[in-house]
């Protein structure tokens, strides 16, 4: 019996006609956008752009009307994703709200939490974090000790999340903590809370990556109270809550295109001068790209079918940050130029900007060792 399920999946002709729509969108809105500035892409914050994705109704596509949404497929969806991924607009303001923050409290919220969170996503209006991984837990998210107590009134939260992605520019986070210990469970006692960054108690403190960028951070509990309708969904139903909306984060097409835009100048570059080595190498990059795109694809159908594409979205979210970690490589073992951050040209800083963060793509939404092992168990191998 097969595993996986990666039914070939092809656009409607609405998704085509709105891809022409988003396309010229975003070539009036970047272009005067330099190619490093794109190169950021799904890290590049800019709530003004937000802003403007909500107005054209482009945020919370799928979702109710009541809830600010749109009601559109998951089909059109993607085509947004793409377009925006490719043009490299800087979407990182809505990305995660309507990556997983926002499908996350449609499927467990309350409908209090859905009114008051829901629509201010899908204007562009309300940034989120993520508050999963910790220290000295990383992607192992069963071994989290943050702890939440319950007091009369509420809980109190302690401990400290890292890695937390535009925590600094967040409105509200979706942190699990553990809520009771079992030592024969470490799944089991994990719950999720939504917990507004502006609550006194809650530090974040900047991560400097490698490219000099402070996106990341810490984010430090200390003696945080939030009120009992902070908790979303069911007490200790944690695990299972985050594991759906790791299957939200992991399906999309950003597993595979964080580096497109130098795939785009080693291509401008190598026609000039055009070699039968750089030939084989682009057609390879091609055939790659093509196959990714028609497996993140075929996630997007089954999200439209009201399937849970989880292991699947797994396969994709390896084999897709592999390929974009070697872009920037392969780029410079083909382009005569060395990367300079600073005074080099608009290619030589996205060089080196992309050979700096690419190393973390296989990190986020999970190591390649956490994956593979989730593979695995997917094979009845482990």
């Amino acid at each position: 019996m097969n595993a996986f399920r990666f039914d070939i999946c092809r656009l409607p002709p609405v998704a085509e006609e709105l891809r022409q729509e988003v396309r010229e969108f975003f070539g009036t809105e970047l272009k005067q956008k330099k190619q490093v500035q794109r190169a950021t892409s799904w890290d590049g914050f800019d709530q003004e752009f937000s802003l403007k994705m909500g107005e054209k109704g482009w945020i919370g596509m799928t979702w109710p009307r009541e809830y600010g949404g749109h009601e559109r497929s998951a089909l059109e969806r993607y085509v947004v994703l793409e377009e925006a991924l490719v043009a490299g607009a800087p979407v990182s303001a809505h990305w995660i709200a309507d990556r997983q923050s926002g499908p996350l409290l449609l499927r467990f919220g309350t409908e209090e939490q859905r009114l008051k969170i829901l629509p201010g996503i899908a204007k562009g209006e309300l940034v989120f974090c993520i508050g999963m991984s910790e220290p000295d837990s990383g992607s192992d998210l069963a071994s989290l000790r943050s702890p939440a107590k319950k007091t009369d009134d509420g809980w109190v939260l302690n401990g400290s999340k890292v890695w937390t992605t535009n925590a600094h520019e967040a409105n509200y986070m979706i942190g699990l903590f553990r809520t009771s210990t079992d030592p024969n469970n470490r799944r089991g006692g994990l719950s999720q809370f939504l917990i507004d960054m502006n609550t006194p108690g809650v530090e974040t403190n900047p991560i400097v990556d490698l490219p000099g960028r402070e996106h990341f951070n810490e984010v430090v509990f200390n003696g945080v109270h939030i009120t009992d309708d902070c908790l979303i969904g069911t007490e200790g139903g944690g695990w299972d809550q985050v594991t759906a909306e790791l299957a939200y984060e992991r399906s999309g097409p950003e597993r595979y295109l964080s580096s497109f835009q130098i795939l785009l100048a080693l291509v401008d570059v190598l026609k000039e001068n055009p070699s039968d080595r750089g030939a084989l190498v682009i057609g390879e990059l091609m055939a790659r790209l093509a196959t990714l795109r028609t497996m993140s694809l075929s996630l997007a159908g089954m999200l439209e079918e009201g399937l849970n594409p989880g292991l699947e979205a797994t396969v994709v979210k390896d084999l897709g940050t592999g390929f974009e970690r070697t872009l920037p490589d392969i780029a410079q073992s083909l382009i005569d130029l060395e990367p300079d951050p600073e005074s080099g040209s608009d290619l030589q800083q996205m060089l080196a900007l992309l050979i700096q963060a690419a190393p973390s793509y296989s990190l986020r939404g999970g190591t390649r060792e956490i994956l593979r092992g989730i593979i695995a168990r997917g094979l009845g191998l482990r």
